[in-house]
């Protein structure tokens, strides 16, 4: 069944200035990156996706639902990881955190426990755990694990490797590979996501290129160098 997120003509400003201004994209590949140097528009882009955040003009739906007004449909149709795991956990123990979105979604909070559970059928030992007492690779599994509960039609994630050490680089890489969902990424990295069946490269709130990342990464990775050679030290 085909699953696609629809930006149509949007326009969004924040306390900084404008980000988008008639932006349009259509996504419906089963693995979608996005790249660009920071402030580009990425992460506003990834908020406004999953219903975080609301444009001022235009409209963003997903598999036909408007995530900025149907927040119960949006809960079931996109989740998002952050970059920062701590700025995603609320609750002090694993199986809390893991429960809450489940009780969100209309589960009474027993059935939504034993969900829970489930998610952790491999880490059985981590349900009573402090959730600060992880690693930082380790909270952003739980976050992922939280997500995949839901079961949701697209899962975001922005920058997912940033400030994980490679072991838990890779763990997350994998899991990513072998979800049965569409996926979004936002990413410094490229090599990551050379794999992926689309690559988006934004600049200042625009696209300068969009297809292939065999295509569009070795452009981009061209820009990269040239604006570090042309920078002073």
């Amino acid at each position: 069944m085909s699953s696609t997120i629809d930006i149509r003509n949007i326009t969004f400003t924040r306390e900084a200035g404008r980000v988008f201004d008639g932006l349009s994209l259509s996504l419906s590949e089963r693995r979608v990156a996005v790249v660009g140097r920071n402030g580009s528009g990425k992460s506003s882009l990834l908020r406004l996706i999953a219903g975080l955040a609301v444009p001022q003009a235009g409209r963003v739906t997903v598999n036909g639902i408007d995530v900025a007004r149907d927040r119960r449909g949006a809960l079931d149709t996109v989740g998002i990881l952050f970059q920062n795991p701590d700025h995603q956990i609320i609750f002090p123990t694993v199986i809390e955190e893991i429960s809450f979105g489940l009780e969100q979604q209309g589960m009474t909070r027993p059935a939504a426990r034993a969900r829970a559970a489930e998610m952790l059928a491999d880490r059985p030992d981590w349900a009573e755990r402090l959730c600060h007492t992880l690693s930082q690779g380790q909270r952003q599994m739980v976050c992922l694990l939280a997500i995949l509960a839901m079961a949701p039609r697209w899962i975001l994630f922005d920058e997912p490797f940033a400030s994980l050490d490679l072991p838990s680089t890779l763990r997350i890489e994998a899991r990513i590979a072998a979800l049965p969902q569409n996926v979004l990424t936002v990413t410094h990295d490229p090599a990551r996501v050379r794999g992926y069946d689309r690559v988006i490269w934004l600049e200042q709130g625009q696209v300068v290129a969009d297809g292939p990342p065999g295509t569009v990464l070795p452009a981009y990775g061209a820009e990269m160098e040239r604006l570090a050679r042309a920078a002073p030290c």
